[in-house]
């Protein structure tokens, strides 16, 4: 059975974006760039999108009066990260178009959803058990071996949330240290790469994708992107229908990215999703024609999505704390694009900024 037609939101609307990090930010600007207002809700006050946007409610995200007035006050609302409680964002359905929806938010959040979906449509994974108790992680871990990662279902990032489990012997140590909250046990996968994907799809069904690329973290954190990836054609083409399939399956209306892990058997393996834009795709918005977040607001607005093209090789590089100290010597570098979210603070850890350095394509016959 065929969608109802939905159609495009005309530039002039306003947006609404659940969260005011920087990935709101970002958003905003290229929303800025085709005619859109933004306003921004988020429960920070200092939060770095509402320096950018037209307006910004500061209230929490389970606030019933805010979420209404919210609501009424924009043409079609997003989140720029999915910790946002998916009950907010059901109810913010009922009064508003909502991209991506809920259900999709839902199910990235709870990573117990998320690995089940993607066995479901045959995506393979790291093997893994649900953990509700020591008692079941004790069994879990009696079925994947040791060694192992423990991380709870919901609300864990850039390494929040998990510990490692180098021998059964931990596993009490493990249990208190997430809190002893329900939780999943991944076995251990060893890889050559990580590597991801970023795919948009839009109301009226068009999906696109940008080129595989491979990832560093240090500590957890995202430190360096790398586009392309070094991967053969045969890997990049099954992790890029990975993600296309992904986004039909979820009937996406938004952005979508996928983190993956190439093992040494050169198999694919998802690790998890976020259905918003990525810091693995911030190379995106100087390397090509069209960036994440001008995907991401096209898809979201149900308007034709644009070239992923890329038209440069990059690297992009976060900025972690007083990195950002170094800001003079990166605008010193003739190919450096320099990125600042307008964060007051740097803090060991806190993503102030990022860097990114384009090596030209040069095509055949040119010097």
């Amino acid at each position: 059975m065929s969608k109802p037609f939905s159609p495009a939101i005309a530039p002039g609307s306003t947006i609404g974006i659940l969260g005011g990090g920087q990935l709101g930010r970002m958003t905003a600007i290229a929303a800025a760039r085709l005619g859109y207002r933004c306003h921004i809700f988020c429960p920070e006050p200092d939060a770095p999108a509402f320096e950018v946007a037209a307006a910004h409610t500061c209230a929490a995200y389970d606030d019933a009066a805010a979420l209404d007035a919210f609501a009424k006050s924009v043409d079609a609302i997003t989140f720029e990260f999915e910790n946002i409680p998916a009950a907010s964002a059901a109810k913010l359905a009922e009064q508003a178009i909502v991209r991506p929806s809920w259900s999709v938010l839902e199910t990235a959040q709870d990573r117990v959803l998320e690995k089940t979906f993607f066995n479901r449509i045959g995506a393979a994974t790291a093997p893994w058990r649900a953990v509700d108790s020591l008692d079941s992680l004790t069994s879990a871990l009696k079925e994947l071996g040791t060694p192992a990662i423990l991380k709870t279902r919901r609300m864990g990032y850039d390494g929040k949330g998990q510990a490692r489990i180098a021998s059964p012997a931990d596993a009490a140590k493990a249990w208190d240290a997430i809190g002893r909250a329900p939780a999943i046990l991944e076995g251990f996968v060893s890889f050559s790469r990580e590597v991801s994907v970023i795919v948009a799809r839009s109301p009226r069904g068009e999906v696109n994708t940008f080129d595989v690329v491979e990832n560093v973290h240090v500590n957890h954190i995202l430190d360096t992107t790398r586009a392309p990836a070094q991967i053969s054609a045969e890997q990049a083409e099954r992790a890029t229908a990975i993600a296309h399939h992904a986004a039909v399956a979820l009937d996406l209306e938004g952005l979508l990215a996928i983190e993956m892990f190439v093992d040494h058997e050169g198999r694919i393996l998802v690790n998890e999703m976020a259905p918003r834009p990525h810091n693995s795709g911030h190379w995106t918005i100087d390397a090509c024609i069209t960036d994440q977040f001008e995907q991401f607001v096209r898809a979201v607005c149900n308007l034709r999505l644009g070239s992923t093209e890329r038209h440069c090789d990059a690297e992009m590089k976060n900025l972690l704390g007083h990195d950002i100290d170094g800001w003079a010597d990166i605008l010193s570098e003739p190919k450096a694009k320099l990125h600042l979210y307008g964060k007051t603070e740097a803090r060991d850890g806190r993503k102030m900024g990022h860097v990114t350095r384009l090596f030209p394509r040069w095509k055949k016959g040119t010097k």
